[in-house]
């Protein structure tokens, strides 16, 4: 028999990859599509996180569960308490986009930055054409560590880490503007959260 993560059901994306449920991931999204709902600091995302943890967890028959019927139980729940208007803006920020540094930066080799600034321009493009607009990216550390080829922390580590940040965020802006719009004239921002 197979165990799921904390007994949850894993959410299966149009592409087929299954992708365990995140709460911090989960209050993060749901703090984004508020402040584009006009809600600039709204304090229920991470209770609402919590509360969808909870359901999920009732759902012991249920090994997965679609995106789609994810993101309608979200869209419901919100709709529910009274803020609709931040469950069709949580729409928005589907699909599911978390990607790894390391993985990127093992896959370049060691020492190869340009490699590594290469993938990651590739996997941004990825997100953008399949209609993300929110991205984690993830281990930022141990990637650095590994790019520099170091066991501990140095100076150079933290200008590569800084190197990457800007990198990142310069790209989402870059990619986001030559992907048009949204529909509705709106221009599709592409969110970024650094771990």
């Amino acid at each position: 028999m197979i165990a799921f993560r904390d007994a949850l059901p894993v959410i299966v994306l149009e592409d087929r990859r299954a992708i365990a449920f995140d709460r911090g991931w989960l209050a993060r999204v749901l703090a984004l599509a508020a402040k584009r709902a006009g809600h600039a600091d709204w304090p229920l995302a991470p209770h609402v996180a919590e509360s969808v943890h909870e359901w999920l967890r009732t759902l012991t028959d249920r090994p997965t569960m679609t995106a789609d019927t994810f993101i309608r139980a979200v869209r419901e729940a919100l709709k529910a308490i009274g803020f609709p208007e931040i469950g069709a803006c949580f729409e928005e920020a589907s699909p599911f986009a978390r990607i790894s540094l390391v993985e990127i930066a093992q896959q370049a080799g060691n020492g190869f930055e340009l490699a590594f600034f290469a993938a990651l321009d590739s996997r941004l493009r990825e997100v953008v054409r399949a209609g993300g607009n929110y991205c984690e990216l993830h281990s930022l550390g141990p990637c650095v560590k590994l790019l520099r080829q170091r066991r501990h922390w140095s100076r150079t580590c933290d200008e590569l880490r800084a190197e990457i940040v800007a990198f990142a965020r310069r790209h989402a802006a870059h990619v986001s503007g030559e992907n048009g719009s949204a529909g509705a004239g709106r221009p599709r921002d592409l969110f970024l959260h650094v771990t």
